[in-house]
């Protein structure tokens, strides 16, 4: 599959507890997302966090930027100082800081080795559409975009797990409504190219599933101050607070 070259830009995010992941609407935002918004009933945008990882220093977040009823862009965050501070790649690839991806949220997060690590993700115009993976072979400071299929696909990426940096396994979900669907893929070229290998309308296990461990991460959301805590666990097994990060983001007028 071909995919398109992310590189890291130097977007430095204050290091304040807590941290403010910006958004700033666009008149293109408005029209072409349907949002009924205005000066005197703004929409409120809201941080949703969905996974977080490490390599040594370096940290990983995914998640998405959303109104009430919209999610806007994907999101990827990346500290390289145990998360003092943060970054956003251009995942859009268009030179432009940050360049989230447009309609489409960013979920789960696997590094094989030091080096090579995938997040999958979805688009969602409004139905999750086009599942994909974006993939890295130096630790996180580049990223390639490697969709699923050629052709636009609805379903996404449920679950996905690689046992080699060449071999892995993903479970598709396309079920619509009252229609439930599964297809499990197999892959042996890192991502590259995907194999169905069982469709079943009954959810599906992967051969070989993401192992039970202890994590070593975690996010948690506190309702009360509404914010995102990234954890760490330390060797007395408890939980070390890492970095807090605001879930109101801007506002669409």
């Amino acid at each position: 599959m071909r995919g398109c070259l992310i590189l890291l830009l130097p977007l430095l995010l204050s290091a304040a507890d807590p941290v403010h992941v910006e958004y700033q609407c666009s008149e293109e935002d408005t029209q072409s997302f349907g949002l009924d918004c205005s000066e005197d009933q703004p929409c409120p945008v809201f941080l949703e966090l969905a996974a977080v990882d490490a390599l040594g220093s370096r940290v990983f977040l995914t998640g998405n930027l959303h109104t009430q009823n919209t999610t806007l862009y994907g999101v990827l965050l990346i500290s390289d100082d145990s998360g003092q501070t943060w970054t956003e790649p251009d995942l859009a690839h268009n030179g432009q800081k940050p360049g989230r991806l447009r309609a489409a949220e960013l979920d789960q997060i696997q590094f094989i080795d030091l080096r090579t690590g995938w997040i999958s993700g979805v688009m969602l115009e409004p139905l999750p559409r086009d599942p994909f993976l974006l993939v890295t072979f130096d630790a996180g400071a580049t990223w390639r975009r490697r969709p699923l299929f050629e052709e636009t696909r609805f379903g996404s990426i449920q679950q996905f797990w690689f046992t080699s940096p060449q071999s892995g396994e993903l479970i598709v979900d396309r079920s619509q409504g009252a229609s439930t669907s599964y297809e499990r893929y197999e892959s042996d070229t890192g991502g590259d190219s995907w194999t169905i290998a069982e469709v079943n309308k009954n959810p599906l296990r992967m051969n070989k599933p993401r192992p039970q461990s202890t994590p070593t991460w975690r996010l948690r959301v506190d309702a009360a101050t509404k914010t995102y805590h990234v954890e760490r666990r330390t060797a007395a097994q408890t939980w070390e607070n890492i970095a807090v990060f605001a879930v109101n983001a801007g506002e669409c007028r």
